[in-house]
Formats: structure tokens, sequence, C-alpha cells
């Protein structure tokens, strides 16, 4: 045991002058479209994370598969600090989503830090005759099937915090699937949908403009940039569903490396212009320790899979 230890201690140590002379890039790769949260998100801490590693750093998009398509790459990549991915909720909801992967979410990552959460809201068109979500949970027990709810995609984060309020209100509410978060909304907005769970970002301009009735935010307390909308834990108590996005190296990571690459990760994340713009969109900088992360992932891979064979969602 100690000679397999200093072994990997000797590899580290070799491996780091070599890595911070390189002049090749570190390269963020985003399993989605430019645009989203999480592209946003890896190009917000791209330029700090550079300075800071001494490495030009560069953000990559390889959409598909719900992210895995970026994900099997990162997975397969050399554990060199050059490729890393920035994942998010998906990456733990896949495991049990796709009925095979062609990587192991766990296993062949090595977390690095849970960069930031994000919470969704539940919102209802104002013509509604519910105010609040107990209002809404004695409709909807009193009338099974006849609300419905837009899904923004399925599987995703956002379709999931509903069927957990679904299963925890003991409701039953149609799902009403919608290629993408924008129609959904703007079917509630037109009174053709009366209700749907959506990513804050979506909606916030919405509900403060009277177009949507905010009925409760996901997070388990109120946010303190919104301090008048409840949370939906004031009326379930322990209910709570946030995405999450994080950043991964492939599995073997030299632990100098993962040091280097996550204190710096950290340090981007909590820099004032990327807290403020993730504030902005109801999310938060966590910045965790890389053993953290680790642990929030493994158990997060189970506590997703309870609800994706609850709802009986499968890919698209």
């Amino acid at each position: 045991m100690q000679r397999r230890h200093l072994i990997t201690a000797t590899a580290a140590t070799l491996a780091l002058p070599a890595w911070t002379q390189t002049p090749a890039p570190i390269r963020l790769w985003v399993g989605v479209t430019p645009g989203g949260s999480t592209d946003t998100l890896a190009r917000g801490i791209a330029p700090e994370m550079g300075r800071l590693l001494g490495r030009t750093v560069i953000v990559e998009n390889k959409s598909g598969a719900g992210g895995n398509l970026a994900a099997d790459f990162v997975a397969k990549s050399a554990p060199d600090g050059s490729n890393l991915l920035v994942s998010f909720t998906s990456h733990t909801i896949n495991a049990s989503l796709y009925k095979k992967l062609p990587f192991d979410p766990v296993a062949d990552f090595t977390p690095l830090t849970l960069l930031s959460t994000s919470t969704s809201v539940l919102v209802v068109n104002p013509e509604q005759p519910f105010r609040t979500v107990a209002e809404l949970i004695a409709y909807a027990r009193q009338n099974p099937g006849k609300l419905s709810t837009g899904l923004g995609g399925i599987g995703s984060s956002v379709h999931l915090a509903g069927e957990a309020f679904k299963l925890q209100a003991k409701v039953f509410i149609v799902n009403i699937p919608y290629r993408g978060t924008a129609p959904a909304v703007a079917d509630v907005v037109a009174g053709n949908l009366p209700m749907m769970f959506a990513p804050l970002v979506n909606t916030r301009g919405l509900i403060q403009a009277g177009k949507l009735r905010l009925l409760g935010v996901t997070s388990p307390k109120r946010l303190p940039q919104f301090p008048d909308w409840p949370a939906i834990a004031e009326t379930l108590p322990g209910y709570q569903s946030q995405a999450w996005f994080g950043l991964f190296g492939p599995a073997r990571l030299p632990p100098e490396l993962v040091r280097r690459i996550s204190d710096a990760a950290r340090a981007a994340v909590r820099g004032e212009a990327v807290r403020k713009r993730l504030e902005a969109d109801a999310a938060e900088a966590v910045a965790s320790s890389p053993e953290d992360f680790a642990a929030f992932v493994k158990a997060d891979v189970p506590r997703w899979a309870q609800l994706v064979r609850y709802s009986g969602a499968t890919p698209d």
C-alpha cells in the first residue's frame, strides 16, 4: 500500500511541471448548445481559471444526448487536465434515465467542484383559481387528472421537480411534453396550459410583469433576492429540487492537478461578476471541495433514480 501511494505521488509530482509549461489550452467541454446556463457558466469561469492556472482555457460545445456526448469524450480523455467537463444535473439523472451509457457517471470521472445550484419555480396562469401551493394541491386532489403541466424536456431536472411535487403531494397531474421550455411557458401565459415547473431565468420577467403567477420556488428556503416568494417546502415540508452545475475531469486525474484545477475553478465561480450573474438567475455559487463534490455525485444518482422510476421517463 505504501509503495502504491509513493508511485502515485511521484507521478503527480512529475506530471505537474509538464502540465503547467505546456502551451496547449485547457478545454472545458459543455454538453449543450451555446447560450444556455451551463454554457454561460463555463464561459464565465474560463478567463479567471486561465489566469490562475497559467493556461489558455477554451469552452467547447459538444451537444447531444442530454450531455452524454461531451461526458463520454471527457471520460475517454487522457487524465492530464487538458480536457474537463462542465456538466449539470443530467450527469446523475442519465445514470437511470438511459438503459445503457458508454461511461460510468461516477467511476469514469474525477469530481473537481460543485460550481453552483439553481432554483426553479412553480408558475400558473393568472386566471387559474389557485393562488397558493396549498390551494393548487387541494384543487388537484379534488379534480384528479384535470390539471396538466408542461414539460420542457423529458427527464430534465425541472421535469423531475414536478414529479417530486406530485409524489409528495399525492396528486395526479397530467404531463404535456413540449419541444423546449419556451413554448411551454408561452402556453401557460396564453392560458392554454394551467401550470408548469420552469427555470426562473425563463420566467422571472413574466412573473414580475404579472403574466405568470408564481406559487413557489423549489429551493429549501426562500431566495434572498426574492424574499416575498414562498418556498414550496413551506407547504410540503422537506420538498426541494434544484439543478446543479459541476466541473469534472476524467478518472485517475493526479491529486496535485485535482487540487490546482479545483482551487482555480472555485476562485473563479466566487468572483464578483460570476456570482452576481448567478444570483440574478436564482442560482448560487457553491465552490465545494473535490471530496464533498464526489460524495454529492455519488448520493445524487440514487436520489434521481427514484424519481425517474416514478415518472416512467425515457429519453426523447
